[in-house]
């Protein structure tokens, strides 16, 4: 199977409802590949739920989305287990985390209890209620958003769980020709409405398997630890990447190497995919945070200073 083809497909198909965020719906994908999951950063209206949808719609996957709000139970997440009076025994009733795409709407409004419900699936891909475990759909994919402007009322997600995303994004606002098109699209009907499926799951769990096959070479796998150990070793930062988001860089630089059609990785995956694979990995010190520096500016500061290996 070629994965180029299934993500050229599927980028079209979600093109026609998002508008102009082709980078954006392929850093999706890579974290689909990846078995990761996606924090979105940004501001209400962006169109962070519609591409949720547009992307379960795609792949054929089934799709729920939880709205986070601070009386929402872990319960509410992975679902109950309930005495069946007709049957006279206990029954699972699942939640909408046992979806194969599942969207967490300002997943910041919740408990750190609820929040951690939701991680715990992320990571082991089960839930466990009452002793009992239950296995994830596959493909499973999380695409958790949350407002950057609005901190009333929220429980910020500690750093062992951010480090748990496989990517940060933000999808910013459109250009003005963007916002023109995205009028048009939407005068008449909702292109989402009409999206039809152009790959399946088991297209994407072949195309995981096969972003594994993806070679990297001694001295580009040398490169990317460089990188992250640097960003433990920088003096404005405080805490870097752990072994974790070394990994994740890793894996993340195999599939966009598979999404650009080749079977080797490039020191160019890496530095493309260290912003949203680092960024929210580290934590800068106080000190440079007073002086105004944001943690993108020092990791691109630390891409830079990392010597690229080159060909002999």
């Amino acid at each position: 199977m070629d994965t180029r083809a299934l993500a050229e497909r599927v980028m079209a198909n979600v093109g026609r409802v998002i508008v102009g965020k082709a980078d954006v719906i392929e850093l999706a994908l890579v974290a689909m590949l990846c078995e990761g999951h996606l924090l979105i950063e940004d501001v209400p209206g962006i169109g962070k739920t519609t591409l949720a949808r547009a992307l379960a719609a795609s792949l054929g996957c089934s799709f729920r989305r939880i709205q986070f709000t601070p009386d929402l139970l872990p319960s509410d997440v992975t679902g109950i287990s309930f005495f069946n009076q007709k049957r006279q025994e206990f029954e699972f009733r699942p939640g909408p985390v046992m979806a194969q795409i599942v969207l967490a709407d300002e997943i910041n409004r919740a408990t750190p209890r609820t929040q951690s419900a939701l991680l715990e699936a992320m990571q082991e891909r089960q839930v466990t209620v009452d002793g009992e475990t239950y296995p994830l759909p596959r493909p499973f994919l999380v695409l958790a958003t949350q407002n950057p402007i609005e901190l009333e009322g929220t429980f910020p997600l500690p750093e062992a769980q951010i480090d748990r995303f496989l990517l940060r994004i933000r999808l910013g606002y459109p250009t003005e020709e963007e916002e023109n098109d995205l009028l048009l699209r939407f005068e008449r009907s909702d292109p989402l409405a009409e999206l039809e499926a152009v790959a399946t799951p088991e297209q994407v769990l072949a195309a995981q398997r096969e972003i594994r096959e993806v070679r990297v070479e001694p001295s580009v796998r040398a490169y990317l630890v460089r990188m992250v150990r640097a960003t433990r070793e920088h003096p404005a930062v405080e805490l870097g990447a752990s072994p974790r988001g070394t990994l994740a860089l890793y894996r993340a630089c195999q599939a966009r190497a598979a999404l650009h059609g080749r079977d080797y990785v490039l020191p160019d995956d890496a530095k493309a995919l260290a912003p949203v694979v680092l960024t929210h990995r580290l934590v800068i010190s106080p000190q440079t945070r007073l002086r105004g520096r944001r943690p993108e500016e020092v990791l691109q500061e630390i891409v830079d200073t990392v010597a690229v290996p080159v060909e002999k």
